[in-house]
């Protein structure tokens, strides 16, 4: 299938899904990279919590931290449906520094990510990102805001059409969690340039990418771009991230040849529905068609 064609066919099947999207598929062994939109800017959601896993283990690796140092979290008593782990937790628990860092990344623990902000909080992780050199993704606050939406006072389907018909041509927006200029944003080559950063040598310690990787090989949400990539052959270790409108997934596929892709997703909707099958499929959709183009040309 010729490169005209294969954009052609990924617009389509993105616009036919109600989707914009942000895409972004780097061969990490020759730095060779397709793309759609990959310089837009969008709210991050829970991607936001791999900058802070890096800058918490990153501090903890100085010796400013000791990661198995318990941490009390108190009840967070969200009871909208959805957020996992402690977010529902009736009762205080106390948890390792580590043990949090599990949670909040393979998980996406929005609690246990605040708990680990409160240690290292968002100016530190900016700072932290930009001794590492990596520029782009801007972290403004932690978790609990996104999970202050319209979707918490409104019925589902109100919140979204509220979200779609809000927003503004430079991507300003009276909400705040969708609005770049005042939420975690980054656009899907920033967040290349981080798993790039993880997957091969950079300013990041050996130590802290290893662990990163981890714990995005162990992440339980896999319905978006994993039944696309992963396989027998092929291992996708990712991180999702949801609020209102925006869906996406950043992560890297390593095929048992030896091939090696960073892949993002980003994701905003036009559809007023919280689930979206079809915006989950359309999404590895995408992703695939990038990956085997870019893979054909590299003669991976």
């Amino acid at each position: 299938m010729s490169t005209a064609r294969v954009f052609r066919e990924a617009r389509a099947v993105l616009d036919d899904a109600g989707l914009r999207g942000g895409f972004l598929v780097r061969d990490l062994r020759t730095g060779e990279e397709l793309g759609i939109g990959q310089d837009a800017v969008f709210p991050a959601a829970s991607l936001v919590k791999v900058p802070l896993a890096v800058a918490v283990l990153e501090a903890a690796a100085r010796g400013e931290l000791d990661l198995t140092r318990p941490v009390t979290v108190p009840p967070d008593r969200v009871d909208a449906p959805g957020p996992p782990g402690l977010m529902k937790f009736r009762h205080a628990a106390t948890i390792a520094i580590e043990d949090l860092l599990y949670l909040a990344v393979s998980i996406s623990d929005g609690a246990a990510a605040d708990a680990l902000f409160a240690l290292v909080p968002p100016g530190a992780v900016r700072d932290e990102l930009r001794r590492l050199g990596l520029d782009g993704i801007a972290v403004r606050h932690g978790i609990r805001d996104l999970s202050e939406t319209p979707a918490e006072q409104l019925a589902p389907p109100l919140a979204h059409a509220l979200a779609i018909g809000a927003a503004t041509s430079g991507q300003g927006h009276p909400i705040p969690q969708l609005d770049v200029s005042r939420t975690n944003a980054g656009s899907a080559r920033a967040f290349a340039d981080l798993l790039e950063a993880l997957w091969t040598p950079s300013a990041i310690a050996p130590p802290v990418a290893a662990r990163v990787r981890e714990l995005l090989g162990d992440t339980v949400h896999r319905q978006r771009l994993a039944p696309d990539l992963a396989s027998d052959a092929a291992r996708w270790s990712s991180k999702t991230g949801t609020v209102l409108t925006m869906r996406h997934e950043m992560g890297v596929v390593e095929h048992a040849d030896g091939a090696l892709f960073a892949i993002v997703a980003l994701t905003e909707s036009r559809v007023p529905a919280v689930v979206q099958p079809a915006a989950e499929a359309a999404m590895g959709r995408v992703a695939r068609l990038l990956r085997d183009l870019l893979r054909a040309e590299g003669g991976g």
